[in-house]
């Protein structure tokens, strides 16, 4: 029994460990977007730990999130950095994302099975009740769980892999969109046009929907590098 209560807490502390390590890579990612931390500065466990008010564990955890969404590089015995792609660069990752997704979207058409549809149907209205309340960091965290389905429901695992591991090269590029005025309403609205298309089994109606959410073009990518100027200077 005493083991048995050890486990449970052991467990519930690996909880909190995770929950602070997310916080903490979430306020790095806004430190590294306003300018903060600049594009080849080298991030110290230890400053930061102390920054944060925390232990190096959690620190470590953030930047490990960090270096595998690509906004920061660890270099062998030389510490982390931060590192911002490049304009060219972020907008051939969104490119290969949003065929990446299109192909999820086509197939989950045909594949979607009763349940995911209505996992799908859940995920969405969770994040119209974010909209709602102009929660940006929640409505991000709904709507990678709205992708996440879709990757799934595509019947294709490896597929699914490869989408993950973009998604989260490019999750805090993503996150960073919604803070742009009126954005969580129109990523709403092309949800809407995702889900109709996926329900009525029209699988090229459904990748063009798709296509459109994730591209970054025009006005959404002026808004993006914007958003990033400050921290490439």
């Amino acid at each position: 029994m005493a083991i048995l209560r050890a486990k449970k807490a052991y467990a519930k502390c690996n909880i909190m460990e995770r929950r602070r390590a997310d916080c903490i890579a979430d306020d790095l990612e806004g430190l590294i977007f306003d300018g903060t931390f600049a594009d080849g500065e080298r991030l110290d466990e230890v400053q930061l730990a102390n920054r944060f008010s925390v232990s190096r564990t959690p620190v470590r955890e953030a930047l490990q999130r960090l270096t595998q969404s690509g906004l920061v590089e660890q270099i062998p015995r030389r510490g982390v950095f931060v590192r911002q792609p490049g304009p060219v660069e972020l907008l051939e990752m969104f490119e290969v994302m949003a065929e990446l997704e299109a192909v999820c979207a086509r197939l989950a058409a045909s594949r979607i099975s009763d349940e995911g549809f209505k996992n799908l149907l859940d995920a969405n209205k969770r994040c119209k009740s974010v909209v709602e309340a102009q929660d940006t960091d929640t409505y991000y965290r709904e709507n990678e769980r709205f992708h996440a389905i879709l990757y799934r429901q595509s019947g294709n695992a490896f597929l699914e892999q490869e989408c993950l591991r973009l998604q989260r090269r490019l999750q805090p590029f993503r996150r960073v969109q919604l803070r742009v005025r009126g954005r969580m309403s129109q990523s709403m609205a092309e949800h809407e046009a995702i889900v109709a298309a996926i329900g009525d089994a029209d699988g090229e109606r459904a990748a063009e929907a798709i296509r459109q959410h994730v591209s970054v073009q025009g006005e959404k990518f002026h808004h993006l590098i914007a958003r990033l100027k400050p921290a490439a200077e």
